[in-house]
């Protein structure tokens, strides 16, 4: 596996953790500012509602970086849980190692680049949240995750599509 095109990680003296399928990495409520380098395995966040029922808000396979951005901008309390979906390798990084003053030149032109993408992603999701059907929500998450659908459960990609998970086997054998 490459090293990070999202930081330079051989700078921070970062230590890679093994962790089992099923640790919780982060608690909603905790004060931490830790984001977490998925160096191998897959990993997700996601929000429990008043009635204990989970919404997948994001799914962090090999080389994607994740955390509870807002947290760390508004210095508040977490808001996502965090937990491995697989057994995982992952860096711990502290937020600030994020810093631009930490980053060269091209780190910054690179990390503005996936910055982009990835908002550009969430934009697009949120807007299909809104106003597509189920079966093109479904296409988007195999446009991005090609590689995750024999990973997660069913019931996981469903809440990521704000679906149930019978809609989506509707939808899942209608595709073959």
């Amino acid at each position: 596996m490459s090293p990070s095109p999202f930081l330079p990680l051989q700078d921070l003296n970062a230590q890679i953790k093994l962790f089992k399928k099923g640790t919780i990495l982060q608690n909603k409520g905790e004060v931490h500012l830790k984001a977490f380098y998925i160096k191998k395995g897959l990993v997700r966040s996601y929000t429990i509602d008043s009635k204990g029922k989970q919404h997948v808000f994001m799914f962090a396979p090999e080389e994607w970086i994740i955390g509870d951005i807002e947290a760390y901008q508004y210095e508040h309390p977490t808001e996502l849980f965090i937990d491995c979906l697989e057994d995982t390798e992952l860096i711990k990084l502290k937020i600030d190692h994020l810093d631009q003053d930490q980053l060269s030149h091209d780190q910054l032109k690179k990390n503005l680049r996936l910055l982009g993408r990835r908002v550009g992603l969430l934009q697009r999701r949120v807007l299909m949240l809104m106003s597509a059907p189920a079966g093109e929500r479904y296409a988007l998450f195999l446009k991005d995750y090609p590689l995750l659908p024999n990973r997660i459960p069913q019931y996981m990609i469903a809440s990521y599509l704000g679906i149930t998970p019978e809609a989506l086997s509707k939808i899942r054998s209608q595709k073959t």
